[in-house]
């Protein structure tokens, strides 16, 4: 008998402990892939190859690592004060979390149908990528970094994952996802020239569309979850 009850209570702890756990993982998982989605550094390959034509290996790596740290700041930022900008705008979270919703799922459609969409990069942008050959660091910030990379929908993604949650265990966790998602910038950029012709073009097509999937399934929720708590009826 006191066997069983031992095997019994080291069951219900076990049990409680996934259950808390499960979450967090599940949670912080989740905004690293949708980030990773959102920014989708393999379908910006064809341009940072374009972009770093002439250059030489190293001016190529410096590249790679500045768009990457372009990412974490432009993102650390936009966590850290997008609540108060958004405050001060007289702009409600939930009605940002529709907001954002939407443009992740225009940006997942674009994604699904391996088209490049102007919530990333605009004509005249991609025209002004094309006068910085001389700059070897302008391009890289923008409009690599920003738009292409850390855009609306990553900026989007960002602020709705911080009003998540709360405390500086949540804030770090959130930060360390978008290290995360920065540092896979930088590598996959230095190793660009690689990873295009070992994936090639079918390759990265096929990944690009099963992050719009992803992506798609995650803005829907988004969005579900801002127009709850924007009409309250609607969560029954």
């Amino acid at each position: 008998f006191r066997r069983g009850g031992h095997s019994s209570t080291l069951a219900a702890a076990s049990g409680r402990a996934r259950a808390v756990s499960d979450p967090w993982i599940t949670e912080y998982t989740r905004f690293v892939v949708a980030l990773a989605a959102i920014i989708d550094p393999l379908a910006a390959i064809p341009f940072f190859l374009q972009l770093t034509e002439r250059y030489t290996p190293e001016e190529r790596r410096k590249t790679a690592r500045t768009a990457a740290i372009a990412v974490l700041v432009v993102l650390s930022v936009a966590a850290l004060t997008g609540d108060l900008l958004l405050r001060m705008m007289g702009t409600s979270l939930p009605a940002f979390r529709v907001g954002g919703g939407i443009v992740m799922l225009l940006m997942a459609i674009s994604m699904l149908g391996a088209q490049e969409t102007p919530l990333r990069q605009t004509r005249e942008e991609v025209a002004a990528s094309g006068d910085k050959s001389e700059d070897k660091t302008g391009g890289a910030v923008g409009p690599l970094g920003i738009p292409l990379l850390a855009g609306p929908g990553a900026i989007s993604a960002v602020v709705i994952q911080m009003d998540r949650g709360s405390g500086p265990v949540h804030v770090l966790l959130v930060l360390a996802g978008i290290a995360l998602v920065a540092g896979a910038c930088a590598v996959i950029f230095r190793h660009a020239e690689r990873v295009g012709h070992a994936i090639g073009p079918i390759g990265l097509n096929v990944i690009v569309r099963l992050f719009g999937l992803i992506l798609a399934a995650i803005a829907i929720e988004t969005i579900a979850a801002g127009l709850k708590l924007l009409f309250p009826p609607l969560a029954g």
